[in-house]
């Protein structure tokens, strides 16, 4: 899932940190060159936060990319960021994202913004994060962004009284994560939950990731001097 192109030079910089967390887990921060107007935080925060360039390139708020690195190990990962599969590992790592990660940017970085200006972002496997913490914690993360989301984590019976705005993206070339885009798109809906769902041309992994990431961004948080996109505006949502 590592995207091995050069990255185009950003205006922001970035900054990493290690934390004592699971033997020592980096966190990766892009700043962006204006004071940041919203915050997104991301599970695999090697390659996310390098997508700060992306929102330099478009019309969007200036955003500030909280990205938490991901276990080298592939079955680590996925505990991590799936409740279903080993529920100690996962709150383990929910409390080191939700608590220390927050407490941290907030202390390196100025005061937290509020939740309305936050959101919770991830791809495939931390797509399952950004679903399951935006789930368990409205008050820290407004918006979900829920790009190719895996099957280990699939909506429960009942969703909260109270939830988060959610953008969720697949490809038309990954039928198997499009439909589970799809099936937590239908539950969110039903649920009273502000749902986008966009359907793209592309392939798990494809490009058309990088490409949503600003859509998500303008459709949570608005454009520079206007107020925030109306619900379900993003082009190609349903």
């Amino acid at each position: 899932m590592d995207d091995q192109r050069i990255d185009p030079p950003v205006a922001g910089e970035f900054v990493s940190e290690t934390f004592d967390y699971d033997g020592g887990r980096q966190v990766t921060v892009y700043v962006p060159p204006d004071p940041p107007a919203a915050v997104v935080f991301a599970g695999d925060g090697r390659l996310i936060a390098r997508w700060g360039a992306r929102l330099e390139a478009a019309d969007v708020p200036a955003t500030m990319i909280v990205g938490v690195h991901r276990a080298a190990d592939e079955t680590t990962r996925l505990h991590e960021y799936s409740p279903s599969f080993d529920p100690d590992r996962f709150a383990a790592h929910e409390r080191f994202f939700v608590d220390e990660v927050h407490r941290w940017t907030s202390t390196r970085f100025g005061p937290a913004l509020p939740a309305e200006r936050t959101a919770v972002f991830g791809v495939s496997a931390g797509a399952e994060l950004a679903l399951a913490l935006g789930l368990r914690h409205p008050d820290r993360y407004g918006a979900i962004f829920c790009a190719s989301p895996g099957a280990g984590y699939q909506p429960p019976a009942a969703l909260p009284r109270s939830l988060p705005r959610a953008y969720l993206v697949a490809g038309t070339q990954e039928p198997f994560f499009l439909e589970n885009a799809t099936r937590w798109a239908t539950a969110l809906r039903e649920a009273g939950a502000d749902t986008v769902m966009s359907e793209r041309a592309g392939s798990h992994g494809d490009a058309f990731w990088q490409e949503e990431f600003p859509l998500m961004v303008a459709w949570a948080f608005g454009r520079p001097g206007s107020s925030r996109s109306s619900p379900g505006s993003a082009p190609g949502s349903r």
